[in-house]
């Protein structure tokens, strides 16, 4: 199968990836509680090549990082919170590591600026904006202009009109736009390319031949989500998908270069 594909993408003019991007989703999170400063650091320990965190906007709009718009999953305490209307100082007075572990037990929902701060030189940070909109941008901005990282920052988005915003506040940083949808997606990379976003990001399961084909029309970049399978991260290596996010970076990157 790996000589078919090799011999596809050389009569294409495309070539196939000795070597993928890894990037830890929420962190090394299949070992530590996702989205903390636990979970970042570790991945970097482990050696990804990128870490990818979810933001929120916070009632005093602070940038602050989960995936989900409460509390109710990842925190431990007396009552579940939204996001959006609550503030920081009671968020971060709750524990987002015990239910991972006793050994991350204090862990606190972290602010962006501080996963921003373990982003060693040479590695890339993916921010992905889960909610808020175009409302979170201003706190956004600050905070990356402020990091002495800019340049090692990438934003991807489901919202459409908020990766286009993105792109519009930080036109020199990768901006990507996500989608686990098949349906429509041809004309929505088209408009990605015209928007001038960077590329696409995926979930692995609609990613084809025939998407990476078009991606390299349009001169667009793949990515894709979240895979722990080593047999299909290769796949989608060997069909030029330039970014793996998984909970299990260095597991997996081992495992593929069995």
């Amino acid at each position: 199968m790996k000589t078919t594909l090799a011999l596809i993408f050389l009569l294409t003019g495309m070539t196939t990836m000795a070597q993928n991007t890894f990037i830890a989703h929420r962190g090394a999170s299949y070992l530590a509680p996702e989205n903390t400063v636990a979970s970042a650091k570790l991945a970097w320990e482990l050696d990804a090549d990128a870490v990818e965190v979810d933001v929120h906007l916070t009632k005093d709009n602070r940038v602050i990082v989960i995936h989900d718009k409460d509390t109710k999953r990842t925190c431990y305490g007396k009552t579940n919170l939204t996001i959006a209307k609550t503030p920081s100082i009671l968020l971060r007075d709750l524990d987002a590591g015990v239910w991972k572990g006793e050994e991350f037990k204090g862990e606190k929902l972290p602010f962006l600026s501080e996963i921003i701060e373990t982003v060693p030189d040479g590695k890339t940070l993916v921010v992905e904006i889960k909610a808020g909109g175009d409302e979170i941008i201003p706190a956004l901005s600050r905070i990356v202009d402020n990091s002495g990282k800019k340049e090692q920052i990438v934003f991807i988005s489901f919202g459409w009109k908020t990766i286009l915003a993105t792109h519009k506040e930080f036109p020199d940083n990768k901006c990507y736009w996500l989608s686990s949808v098949k349906p429509g997606l041809t004309k929505k990379m088209e408009e990605a390319a015209a928007e001038g976003l960077t590329g696409v990001n995926l979930q692995y399961s609609i990613i084809d031949e025939e998407i990476m084909a078009q991606a390299k029309e349009l001169n667009l970049e793949v990515l894709s989500w979240t895979i722990d399978d080593p047999e299909e991260a290769q796949r989608l290596t060997d069909i030029g998908v330039s970014g793996i996010t998984t909970n299990r970076p260095k597991w997996i990157k081992e495992q593929m270069n069995q």
